[in-house]
């Protein structure tokens, strides 16, 4: 769900969020769902990313924004099964945090295999660039925190560092709609097919 805005889960419905984001009921996006970081991050998150505030777990985007609610038929739901069927699940660590502009975030490595995803989606939905084609190539990124200032994210990024690394898996993507209040996630597509789908 970048900040400098970063993260696809901002709030908002018609208005513009304090990160800049504009988000109407309806959006949605794809991401990675990380359990295995979100004990690490969650209570930092809560204070200092909107996205915690709005539904967000730890994720890392593949992209956002995808396409509207209302655009997402029977024949975007079997697309999207067969392209994220055609990857993989793979291993990814978070050893280290990076910064963007009025943003901290952990790093997933190697994130190769994140990258092709979006790159997957984009080819499909070539009009859906990441970011409406704000930031060009972003680096995947967990969002931590996009409030706070530099003192915070310092202090965070100590408190992190002897925790780190963290180790996850990522198995499926899950498709995340915005309904005006919170972030929710709606579909679920399996890396590989292996795994049963869900969602309504």
């Amino acid at each position: 769900m970048p900040r400098a805005r970063t993260e696809p889960a901002a709030e908002a419905d018609a208005d513009v969020e304090a990160e800049g984001w504009p988000t109407a009921p309806g959006t949605t996006a794809l991401s990675v769902s990380l359990p295995e970081v979100d004990p690490v991050v969650r209570n930092w998150r809560a204070r200092y990313d909107t996205a915690a505030a709005h539904g967000g777990t730890a994720h890392v985007t593949v992209l956002y924004p995808f396409l509207h609610r209302d655009r997402v038929d029977a024949v975007v739901r079997a697309a999207l099964r067969r392209l994220f069927a055609a990857h993989e699940p793979f291993p990814v660590t978070f050893a280290r945090c990076a910064r963007f502009p009025g943003v901290l975030y952990l790093v997933p490595e190697p994130d190769d295999p994140l990258r092709a995803l979006t790159k997957a989606v984009v080819e499909e939905w070539p009009d859906q660039p990441p970011y409406g084609g704000l930031f060009g190539d972003l680096d995947p990124h967990l969002t931590v925190a996009n409030g706070g200032g530099e003192a915070v994210h310092a202090a965070i990024e100590a408190d992190l560092a002897p925790r780190l690394p963290v180790a996850a898996r990522v198995r499926a993507v899950d498709l995340v709609a915005y309904d005006g209040r919170r972030w929710r996630e709606w579909l679920r597509f399996p890396l590989g097919g292996r795994e049963p789908g869900h969602g309504g």
